[in-house]
């Protein structure tokens, strides 16, 4: 099988593994400092590895701009939501949920500005993959949910719907080291506000949270981020979007292996629903 075929399968282990590692390292550190510091170090290596590469850094202030809008959305907002409504008590499968609905968002907005077209197979796939995410999820639900929760996680669901638009649109011509490394920069600063702001400074460098700390930094900042632009560059949103069905499967999965967590018959029917949905969307996409 050809690099560019595995690159939906790594994505998606290195994506589902951010929940895990968000597991490990969240009680020893403030959401927003615990991001600010962990996207300023993937900004440095992403810089070293394009110096290294020798790929461009000096890229224009037009895509600089294009670059930190888009790491605004994504990993300010995006990710920012994600940390501190889970921070804030609300359950990885209700936050898993709502992102969840990022697919639908982004082909419909996709199909209004972007002029891509969908096919009836992949919109029976997208509903099919919804489906199999509430059957995976269901279990750990609760309607439990405090309202600052609430409201992060509807910014990440913002957040990751905008950013993937302007990456298709503004950001598909600027080159992927330095363009994500200035991601990474605007993002990091924004984070570092939020934190003062909030008042969310505290970190116990215990070595749980400097594991997950690293695995964050390295699998899903450098590795999963690079493979998410590069997907988005070269194949339709409503493609790209589709594998995020496949990250709370994934993410049950490895917790019933690294945590013992059990996956009910009907979580087992969900994960099956939900390839089943991806492979529909992706399949007519070609």
């Amino acid at each position: 099988m050809k690099p560019a075929r595995l690159a939906p399968f790594a994505f998606v282990i290195l994506w589902s593994t951010g929940f895990v590692g968000a597991k490990y390292g969240l009680p020893y550190a403030d959401p927003f400092i615990f991001l600010s510091i962990r996207v300023f170090i993937a900004a440095i290596i992403l810089l070293f590895i394009a110096l290294a590469l020798h790929a461009p850094i000096a890229i224009g202030g037009a895509a600089i701009k294009n670059s930190a809008l888009i790491g605004f959305f994504l990993h300010a907002c995006y990710l920012g939501g994600v940390f501190f409504s889970i921070s804030e008590g609300l359950s990885a499968g209700v936050a898993a949920l709502v992102t969840s609905l990022q697919p639908v968002l982004v082909s419909v907005l996709a199909l209004l500005f972007l002029g891509e077209k969908l096919k009836k197979s992949q919109l029976l796939g997208l509903g099919l993959g919804f489906g199999g995410v509430i059957l995976v999820l269901a279990p750990t639900f609760s309607l439990d949910i405090a309202l600052t929760a609430f409201i992060g996680i509807i910014v990440a669901l913002i957040g990751s719907t905008s950013a993937t638009l302007l990456q298709k649109k503004i950001g598909s011509d600027i080159p992927l080291l330095a363009g994500t490394a200035y991601q990474y920069l605007a993002s990091g600063a924004v984070l570092a506000v939020a934190a003062l702001v909030t008042g969310g400074t505290s970190i116990q460098w215990s070595a749980k949270f400097i594991s997950s700390f690293i695995w964050l930094i390295l699998g899903l900042s450098v590795g999963a981020i690079l493979l998410l632009l590069w997907l988005l560059n070269t194949s339709s949103t409503a493609s790209v979007s589709s594998l995020l069905y496949l990250v709370p499967p994934a993410t049950a999965i490895e917790a019933y292996f690294l945590f013992g967590e059990a996956l009910s018959p009907q979580g087992l029917f969900g994960v099956a629903i939900t390839a089943v949905g991806v492979w529909l969307v992706t399949k007519s996409a070609n």
